[in-house]
């Protein structure tokens, strides 16, 4: 008789049942898992695997063009062989053989190792140069040589065995056909790479139509409207093997060019503009000035164009400029540093925006609009004495010249000093006299910032100066934040000028004086203006009274010829003066070329054909030679020069501003022909250019539709 078996016997039975059914459950698992893998979802891993070869490159759209107002293109695109090296491939790569690749690459393209090595560095990493580094993604192929021969691309093409993670590549980069030999290059703008905040801000929006490697403008109408211009970017998929060399391609995404951009600049004029107000320039440079004894140093210029009854831009030049063409290939520390350097003339500040300088007496046609507004009429007399005495101080007419009592219209015609100083003193004897009064009513103040001064215009162009209009607020705010270091200066040995100055500067530099008003009135003392809000305030005498916002762009064209967009001329205000105040002063400025300071510059010019208004400014300022001016306007347009440190208006500018109207109106012997105008018709172009079928673009048909 058997006996059972023991409690111990039995347990471990039951535990040697439990881990085979384990193992058993684990082997099931672990085949379903296999036949998972291999069969129910083989084919899905195998197009994961083989994607991980599978690589996006982003095509750049060609960017938009940039037209005049008769279809002639300022600045294009053309093709170039482009060599870029992938910094990921790069990377993968020992010491030895990186060095090897960037060796051979240097080689070919002329670019030394050390400065694409440079150029490979991300933009703030440790040992980064401004100019140099790479500030797109780091995923991207970074560009180390534009423009490379064709010889050399297809060299890197054909052996990509010594070339690993090196693309040799054809890119649209910007041109510049110069039409007429013009530069606007203030006008235009220019581009650079984008910065990581940018592209950053781009992913943030949800923006694709920038990408690491994109450009964009910086300047100009390039920054302005880049929105337009920039296109959409294409991508296209290529297999690659494991040294990045491609295999295949997969699918591909086109790129959307950019749209063009449509202007009124008109290339004619501004060629004239330019080579006028160089030539200009020049020829001061080589003239002695009689007050210093030394020759003008005419450091530089602008000129403005504008269509007087719509405040469009037709040109626009400032000296010293620069070559565009200098930011295709990635501008160099030399080159960047010399744009910003004051000793060439800091070449990057556009002088017809940014530049401030005093108006001088094209300031007095506001100051008269303003008098005759305010308690002055057509049949005042004032006396055009040799000078005007205020306190202890004779504030003198140009070379002491007097012309016993005139009134508005002859004191505009001879320019007289004295005439307006008395305008300025009455004002502020009556109304102002209490310098503690802040807020004392000043008409011509009033008047200057009813036609816009000390305001921005609103142009269609980024960092635009606002001018400044020096009056008793500015003058307290102005002692307030000076005081202590005028102070300072005063408190030291000295007893030059600079120090008295100081010393009275420190006790009483908030008080709007007498012969604060007196400057005031003639554009001198510290109000500043920019030549293209003089231009606006000039065509607001020509319109009868309407500031319009300046304006570059005309239309938005899409790739198609579609019509995007049209910029409608932009009224900012209009200008709170009397109408009859503005005919008295429109028929007075008619004066100026006829028998005032401009008529030895239109003897010969058809001024019953063609009525041009104008007044002529010599500006001057403390340690520096007279700033030149000319200001004057038709029935369409209106054109202002200035030259910095010049010398008088008519003797230094007078020349040029009539070569300008000359072109405007096809003068040649005292007689227009618009067939010669370089505006077709002599009337600013009220249609688009015509965009064919074909791609070109032709002069826009000429016919009574509205403006």
């Amino acid at each position: 008789m058997s006996r059972p078996p023991a409690d111990g016997a039995t347990t471990s039975q039951l535990r040697l049942v439990v881990v085979q059914a384990l193992v058993f459950s684990l082997f099931a698992t672990l085949l379903v898992r296999l036949w998972y893998l291999q069969v129910a979802t083989g084919d899905d891993y195998a197009e994961r695997a083989a994607n991980q070869s599978v690589r996006e490159v982003v095509v750049q759209p060609q960017r938009g063009l940039v037209v005049d107002a008769q279809g002639r293109p300022l600045v294009a695109n053309r093709t170039a062989w482009v060599v870029s090296v992938d910094r990921s491939l790069l990377s993968r790569m020992d010491d030895e053989e990186r060095d090897q690749v960037l060796r051979r690459v240097a080689k070919v393209t002329k670019v030394s190792q050390r400065r694409i090595e440079k150029r490979l560095l991300l933009c703030g990493d440790e040992g980064a140069k401004v100019g140099l580094c790479w500030n797109g993604s780091p995923y991207q192929p970074v560009p180390i040589a534009t423009d490379v021969r064709q010889q050399v691309a297809l060299r890197i093409l054909e052996q990509p065995e010594d070339f690993p993670a090196v693309l040799a590549q054809q890119q649209s980069v910007r041109a510049y056909p110069r039409p007429f030999g013009v530069n606007a290059a203030h006008v235009l703008g220019y581009l650079s790479p984008i910065t990581g905040d940018e592209l950053d801000t781009a992913e943030e929006n949800g923006d694709r139509s920038v990408n690491g490697a994109s450009a964009v403008g910086r300047a100009g109408i390039e920054q302005e409207y880049d929105e337009w211009l920039r296109g959409m970017p294409g991508y296209t998929s290529v297999a690659v093997d494991s040294r990045g060399r491609v295999i295949g391609d997969e699918d591909a995404v086109e790129a959307q060019p950019g749209d063009t951009l449509v202007t009124s600049i008109d290339a004619r004029v501004q060629s004239v503009v330019e080579r006028n107000l160089a030539a200009t320039i020049a020829k001061a440079r080589a003239t002695r000035d009689p007050v210093t004894g030394r020759n003008y140093a005419a450091d530089s210029g602008a000129v403005v164009v504008l269509e007087a009854q719509t405040g469009r831009v037709v040109a626009m030049a400032s000296q010293p400029t620069y070559d565009p063409e200098v930011w295709v290939d990635g501008i160099t520390k030399k080159q960047l540093a010399r744009l910003y350097s004051e000793k060439a003339g800091t070449p990057l500040l556009a002088r017809a925006t940014q530049g401030q300088f005093a108006p001088g007496s094209t300031w007095k046609p506001f100051m008269t609009a303003g008098a005759l507004s305010n308690g002055y009429s057509e049949d005042t007399r004032l006396n055009c004495s040799s000078a005007f005495r205020v306190g202890n101080r004779d504030f003198k007419n140009y070379e002491s010249g007097a012309y016993g009592y005139i009134g508005f219209d002859r004191a505009l015609e001879v320019s007289c000093n004295t005439f307006f100083y008395r305008l300025g003193f009455d004002y502020w004897q009556r109304l102002g006299s209490d310098v503690d009064d802040v807020d004392a009513r000043d008409p011509l103040v009033e008047t200057a910032q009813r036609f816009g001064f000390g305001a921005e215009t609103g142009v269609d162009l980024p960092g635009e100066a606002a001018g400044r209009i020096a009056d008793r607020r500015w003058k307290r705010e102005y002692y307030e934040a000076m005081k202590d270091q005028y102070c300072r200066i005063g408190k030291q040995p000295g007893d030059d000028f600079e120090h008295r100055f100081a010393r009275e500067f420190c006790v009483e530099g908030y008080t709007y004086r007498a012969g604060d008003a007196v400057n005031f009135a003639i554009g001198q003392g510290d109000t500043v203006v920019t030549p293209l809000q003089l231009a606006r305030g000039y065509a607001a005498l020509a319109n009868g009274g309407t500031l319009y916002e300046p304006r570059v762009a005309k239309a938005v064209v899409g790739a198609d010829g579609t019509v995007l967009k049209k910029f409608a001329p932009s009224v900012q205000g209009r200008v709170k003066v009397t109408d009859r105040s503005l005919r008295y002063v429109d028929e007075a400025l008619k004066g100026v070329p006829l028998r005032g300071t401009l008529d030895w510059k239109f003897t010969d010019f058809p001024l019953d054909r063609v009525q041009i208004r104008g007044k002529t400014g010599s500006a001057e300022v403390y340690g520096k030679q007279s700033t030149s001016w000319v200001a004057s306007y038709s029935d369409d347009y209106v054109v202002v020069m200035m030259v910095s440190q010049g010398g008088t208006g008519s003797g230094t500018s007078g020349d040029a501003v009539r070569a300008v109207w000359d072109a405007l109106y096809g003068v040649a012997d005292g007689v227009v022909h618009p067939r010669r105008a370089a505006i077709p018709g002599t009337t600013p172009p009220r249609r688009l250019p015509t965009f064919t079928d074909d791609g070109s673009i032709l002069p826009p048909a000429r016919d009574e539709e509205p403006r």
